[in-house]
């Protein structure tokens, strides 16, 4: 069963350039800058990202839809999963070396990145899926109304205090918006393979 999650029900990490809810939809702008990484290969840590998040609870999974307008070197939107400032999961598109490429980012004091091709995607309706269960994320993402393909299984404890929620970040450039369609939660996948 899913459920719709209002857009007030979450709390932002870091308040962005401008947010404006417009029918069951949300707009957000980004301030040039914000990003989230901690130290590997740039040796920076960027604590800034927009993230409108709430309670994320084991067994279940959330959904976030939005609709791509990616141009600029590392535009990205998608879902961010918090436990702590130094335990976090970004999921979804990012614009980089001009291609968009559909990819994660895993947190565990040190970033990882990984990342695939997806230009097609770029002006289409994409859905991120983060799945809780097994002592586990799964993250799947789809555009429109194909089916899920998997990005990434990663393991991640049972553990209090997670919270999760639609995300936006632009590094390089001010201006940058995204339009969040819908925010849901629903029950955790039953299984890694169909």
């Amino acid at each position: 069963m899913s459920e719709a999650i209002s857009w007030n029900e979450g709390r932002w990490t870091h308040s962005p350039a401008a947010s404006e809810e417009f029918g069951s939809s949300l707009r957000v702008t980004a301030n040039e800058g914000s990003d989230a990484w901690r130290t590997t290969s740039y040796g920076f840590i960027h604590d800034s990202e927009h993230a409108l998040v709430r309670p994320f609870l084991t067994s279940s999974a959330m959904e976030i839809t939005f609709a791509t307008n990616m141009s600029q070197q590392f535009d990205q939107a998608g879902l961010f999963i918090l436990a702590d400032k130094s335990h976090w999961i970004k999921a979804g598109l990012e614009q980089s070396d001009g291609v968009l490429q559909l990819g994660a980012v895993v947190t565990d004091n040190r970033s990882d990145w990984s990342v695939s091709p997806t230009p097609e995607w770029n002006h289409r309706i994409i859905t991120i899926r983060a799945s809780w269960s097994n002592n586990a994320i799964t993250l799947r993402a789809k555009a429109d109304d194909e089916a899920f393909r998997l990005v990434r299984v990663i393991p991640f404890d049972d553990r209090e205090g997670v919270e999760a929620g639609p995300y936006i970040c632009a590094p390089t450039r001010a201006g940058f918006t995204i339009d969040f369609l819908s925010w849901r939660t629903t029950a955790a996948d039953i299984s890694l393979h169909d």
